[in-house]
């Protein structure tokens, strides 16, 4: 059930429930154990001595990154369906005003803020304009994106007729050729890097100069203004 919404200046919001905390905190396992794991399948570690059978150090490291692909996709696949049924904070990930001249006008004021060269703005409890669109153009597009691709290429491996071949199949030959899917995959991975850099500094500026906690909000569910 959503809590009773507050002002930002009274104490407290109660904004991420249960489920988008732990799809939060899934969803950033995953990037790492992907992100770190798919720089190893693009830059193999050196050929080690001896018999194939016992080094299967790629093979290990290929199967924990098609491991976390498939949480990565189930957990996405629960944070939309939370979107239909959550609390309106739930829906922000999947939705960007974009026809709001108060909305461009915000995120204007929080670009400057950001880039050091603006005041303050005014405290939210949900996401502030410049995040909306950070998490929908940069981070879900970003993802969506990698999903699709990463599935195609899955789909090459498991050969004709496997389910993600006869799913994902098609993006190949969208993208040209399988070598462009794979180039745009990995360039896709470091664009979600640059995203998780920013989103770490942005959550922590806010803690220090916006008085708005954030990384403990991820925790209990509640954002608070500190006066």
């Amino acid at each position: 059930m959503t809590q009773p919404t507050q002002s930002p200046l009274d104490a407290s919001e109660y904004v991420y429930e249960a489920p988008v905390r732990l799809w939060h905190w899934i969803n950033a396992a995953c990037i790492v154990v992907l992100a770190i794991t798919g720089y190893l399948i693009g830059s193999p570690l050196a050929t080690q001595p001896g018999e194939a059978s016992d080094h299967f150090v790629m093979g290990y490291i290929r199967f924990a990154h098609f491991s976390a692909a498939y949480i990565f996709t189930i957990a996405m696949i629960g944070r939309a369906y939370w979107a239909l049924v959550g609390n309106h904070h739930a829906r922000e990930l999947f939705s960007v005003p974009l026809t709001s001249k108060v909305y461009w006008a915000d995120m204007l004021a929080w670009v400057r803020y950001y880039l050091f060269i603006g005041p303050t703005p005014k405290p939210m409890f949900g996401h502030n304009p410049l995040s909306r669109f950070a998490m929908f153009f940069i981070f879900l597009l970003s993802s969506l994106f990698m999903i699709l691709t990463g599935f195609a290429l899955y789909g090459e491996g498991a050969q004709m007729g496997s389910w993600q071949e006869r799913t994902f199949g098609w993006v190949l030959p969208l993208l040209g050729q399988s070598n462009n899917v794979h180039v745009l995959h990995h360039l896709g991975m470091w664009v979600i890097v640059l995203f998780v850099m920013f989103h770490i500094y942005a959550a922590v500026r806010e803690e220090i100069n916006g008085r708005l906690s954030l990384v403990g909000a991820m925790i209990s569910g509640y954002k608070t203004f500190k006066k």
